[in-house]
C-alpha cells in the first residue's frame, strides 16, 4: 500500500510538478476569471467529440464558443474582456457546457467545478450560475490553533430553525453559532454543504462538488459563517461526499461526456447497489485532480478546518461492505477484495492536508475497523486524525431496545467504550443523526417514547418513565463523553433530548417541513423539563474544556460491578462514578483511586452531579462534602476512597 502511494505520488511530482501544484486546479479548471476580465475555461472530457459555452454571454448559441481540444481529454476555451474592460461573462449569469457526444448528441451539463448553482422554484434541475462578484467575502478571523480536545456539534445548516423551512447561512451565524459556543462545544461539523438536488438525501447526493448548497445562501453567506465562527474559536469541519455521487446527469457529474466512464467505473462496477449512485475510479489521473482540488478548495476558499470523509467503509472494499460483517480478522482488511486505489487517494488526500495545512483535521467514517487508518503514512497508516467509534451508539440502542434494567451488563458497556485501536484517536458518540432519522429513533424518544408528548412540563408529575428517560439520557452522555475516545460527537437537538425524529419534505410525507427543524425554543421554556439536559450537557463540556479528559491518556477503569451495577473510573484527575442500579442508592461506598502514593493525601469534591436540581435530579448528595484518600486496599489497589 506504502508502495502505490509512494509511486503515484512521485508520479505526480515528475508529470505535474508536485502535489501544491496538481491540486491547485480549481484555479485553472471550470471557468475563472483573469484580472483584466478574461475568462479562462477548462474541462476534461475525455469522450466528448467537442465541447462549447453557452450562457446569457451569448444568447445561449451553442456553436460560437468552441473549446480547444488539448491531450488526455482536455478542452480550453479562452474570451477575451469586452471592449468596455468588463467581463465578457458577467457575474450572475447563467452558463453551459455544451458537449457533442460521440453519437452527434448535444448535451448541456454543468460544469464538474462548478462553483454555484441554483433552483427555480418552478424548476426540476439545477442551473450553473457563474459567481464571480466584484467584492467577495473577505475574511477577518484567523483560524483557530489545532485542538487537543475536540468536543463535536454535527450540524444541518437547512434544520437549524424552530420553523419549518430551509433555514439559511445567515439565520446559522447568528442564531446557532451563539449556542454551540454557549454550550461548551469548540468544533462544528457541517453537513450537506456540498451541493445535492435532493435535499432529502441529507447531503449525501452530491451533485456538485465545488458549490455550496445555495438552498441556504450565497458563497459568501457561507463564508461569512465560517469567519464569524472562527471569531469564537469554534473550529468549522465539512462533511465531505468523495465516496460516491448522484447519478443525475442534467445537474450533476454522471455522464458529462456522454459515456459512463467519465469520473467513474462503467458498467455494473461504477454503480453502488444500495445508494444507487456512481463511484468513482480512484484510480484515473484526472480524478484525483478533481477529488484533491475539491479538498484544496474548501479549504483555501472557504477556510474549512478539516473534514469528516464520508462512507469510508465503501471506498474501502470492492464490496463496499454489502453483506458482509467484520468481526477484526486481519484476513478481513488485507487481501484483494481491498480497494487499493481508493486506500491510495485518502493516503494521498491526508499527506497533502497535512503537508500544505497542517493545521487541518481529517475524520474518518469507517464501521470496519480497518487498521492504522488514523496512524501516519510513515508508519504505514491511512494518515487520518480521528475516527468514529461506531460501534458505542449502537450498543446504547441495543441496551436500551432489548434489556431490561436489571440486566445491563457493566462489563460489556465498558468493554464498548474502550474497545479502541491502539493509539488511533475515537470519536465518541452515544448518538448522531444516523439515530435521529425517521425509521429510527434517538436515545431521548427511545428512553420516553410517547410520554415526551405529555408529560415534559415542570407543570405535570414526573413519571417513572420520564424520571428514567432524563437520568439514563445524561449518564449515557458522560460515560460516553469520559470514556469512550479521544473526541466526543452531537448531532443537534440530540443534547436536550429533541422530540420526535427528522423527516424531511418528501412525496411520502407530503412535502412537509414539520419534522426537518429543530425546536432549539423547547430548552427556552422553563415551564419544560428539555432545559435539564441542555443545562447538563453544557456543563458537561466546560468540565471537559476545564480539565481535559478527551486529550488525556485512556481511563483508568477500576470497577464494573455486574451486582450493584457500577462502573467507576479515573481520567485526567478525575473519578466517575456510575450507579446503573434501577432502584438501588448506596452510602460509604468505596472506590479505587490511581495514585499509588502513601504520603500525600488527596482530597475530592463533587464537580458533576448527574442528580442535582439544576439538572432535572433529586437531589441526593452533598455537594459541600469532602472526601479523602486513604491507605485502605480495593480492588487491587493500595489506595481508595469513600463515597
Amino acid at each position: 500500500r506504502y508502495s502505490l502511494f509512494y509511486n503515484r505520488l512521485k508520479n505526480i511530482e515528475e508529470s505535474e510538478g508536485g502535489l501544491d501544484k496538481f491540486s491547485k486546479c480549481y484555479k485553472t479548471f471550470g471557468v475563472n476569471q483573469f484580472v483584466d476580465g478574461g475568462i479562462y475555461c477548462k474541462e476534461w472530457a475525455p469522450g466528448a467529440e467537442a465541447v462549447f459555452l453557452a450562457g446569457d454571454f451569448n444568447g445561449w448559441n451553442p456553436f460560437s464558443h468552441p473549446y480547444k481540444k488539448m491531450e488526455y481529454g482536455k478542452w480550453e476555451l479562452f474570451i477575451p474582456p469586452g471592449q468596455d474592460g468588463y467581463p465578457s461573462v458577467p457575474h450572475g449569469s447563467k452558463l453551459k457546457v455544451v458537449i457533442r457526444a460521440q453519437n452527434g448528441e448535444l448535451l448541456y451539463r454543468i460544469s464538474p467545478w462548478a462553483r454555484y448553482v441554483v433552483r427555480d422554484e418552478d424548476k426540476v434541475n439545477y442551473d450553473w450560475v457563474h459567481w464571480n462578484p466584484p467584492q467577495s467575502y473577505i475574511h477577518k478571523h484567523p483560524s483557530p490553533k489545532r485542538l487537543k480536545s475536540l468536543r463535536i456539534y454535527e450540524s444541518h445548516v437547512g434544520i437549524a430553525s424552530p420553523e419549518g423551512k430551509v433555514a439559511s447561512y445567515k439565520n446559522f451565524t447568528y442564531n446557532v453559532l451563539p449556542r454551540i459556543k454557549d454550550l461548551g462545544y469548540n468544533c462544528v461539523q457541517l453537513m450537506a454543504i456540498m451541493e445535492h438536488a435532493y435535499y432529502a438525501s441529507f447531503g449525501y447526493q452530491v451533485t456538485s462538488f465545488f458549490a455550496a448548497s445555495s438552498r441556504y445562501g450565497t458563497p459568501d453567506d457561507l463564508k461569512e459563517m465560517i469567519d464569524v465562527a472562527h471569531s469564537m474559536g469554534i473550529t468549522v469541519l465539512l462533511d465531505v461526499v468523495h465516496s460516491h455521487a448522484s447519478k443525475n446527469s442534467e445537474d450533476g457529474l454522471n455522464k458529462f461526456d456522454g459515456t459512463d466512464s467519465c469520473f467513474f467505473h462503467s458498467g455494473p462496477k461504477g454503480t453502488h447497489q444500495l445508494w444507487d449512485s456512481r463511484l468513482f475510479d480512484y484510480a484515473n489521473w484526472e480524478v484525483l485532480r478533481f477529488l484533491l482540488s475539491n479538498l484544496r478548495m474548501w479549504i483555501e476558499d472557504y477556510r474549512f478546518d478539516g473534514f469528516r470523509f464520508d462512507g469510508i467503509t465503501s471506498m474501502l472494499y470492492h464490496h463496499h461492505g454489502i453483506g458482509t460483517g467484520f468481526s477484526g480478522d486481519y484476513n478481513e482488511y488485507f487481501g484483494l477484495h481491498v480497494d487499493e486505489d481508493a486506500l491510495c487517494y485518502l493516503m494521498l488526500a491526508n499527506h497533502m492536508i497535512n503537508f500544505l495545512h497542517p493545521e487541518c483535521i481529517t475524520i474518518a467514517e469507517d464501521v470496519s475497523g480497518m487498521p492504522a487508518l488514523c496512524r501516519p503514512i510513515a508508519e504505514g497508516g491511512v494518515g487520518f486524525d480521528y475516527r468514529l467509534a461506531m460501534a458505542i451508539p449502537d450498543k446504547w440502542i441495543q441496551i436500551i431496545k432489548e434489556l431490561k434494567d436489571e440486566d445491563w451488563n457493566m462489563g460489556n458497556i465498558v468493554h464498548t467504550l474502550t474497545n479502541r485501536r491502539y493509539e488511533e484517536k475515537y470519536i465518541a458518540y452515544a448518538e448522531s443523526h444516523d439515530q435521529a432519522l425517521v425509521g429510527d429513533k434517538t436515545l431521548a424518544f427511545r428512553l420516553m417514547d410517547a410520554e415526551m408528548y405529555t408529560n415534559m412540563s415542570v407543570l405535570s408529575p414526573l413519571t417513572p418513565v420520564i424520571d428514567r428517560g432524563i437520568q439514563l439520557h445524561k449518564m449515557i452522555r458522560l460515560i460516553t463523553h469520559a470514556l469512550g475516545g479521544e473526541s466526543y460527537l452531537n448531532f443537534m437537538g440530540n443534547e436536550f433530548g429533541h422530540p420526535e425524529w427528522l423527516d424531511f419534505p418528501r412525496r411520502g410525507n407530503n412535502e412537509s417541513y414539520h419534522y426537518a427543524r429543530r425546536q432549539f425554543n423547547l430548552t427556552e421554556d422553563h415551564l419544560l423539563r428539555y432545559r435539564f439536559l441542555n443545562t447538563f450537557d453544557r456543563d458537561m463540556n466546560k468540565l471537559e474544556e476545564r480539565f481535559g479528559w478527551l486529550a488525556s491518556p485512556p481511563a483508568f477503569v477500576s470497577e464494573k460491578h455486574e451486582s450493584n451495577k457500577v462502573i467507576a473510573f479515573e481520567r485526567a484527575g478525575l473519578i466517575f462514578i456510575f450507579n446503573f442500579h434501577p432502584h438501588q442508592s448506596y452510602v460509604d461506598y468505596r472506590v479505587v483511586i490511581w495514585h499509588s502514593s502513601l504520603i500525600v493525601i488527596f482530597k475530592y469534591k463533587i464537580l458533576l452531579d448527574s442528580d442535582a436540581a439544576e439538572y432535572g435530579g433529586h437531589q441526593r448528595l452533598d455537594h459541600s462534602a469532602e472526601y479523602f484518600s486513604e491507605e485502605y486496599p480495593h480492588n487491587d489497589r493500595p489506595n481508595s476512597l469513600m463515597v
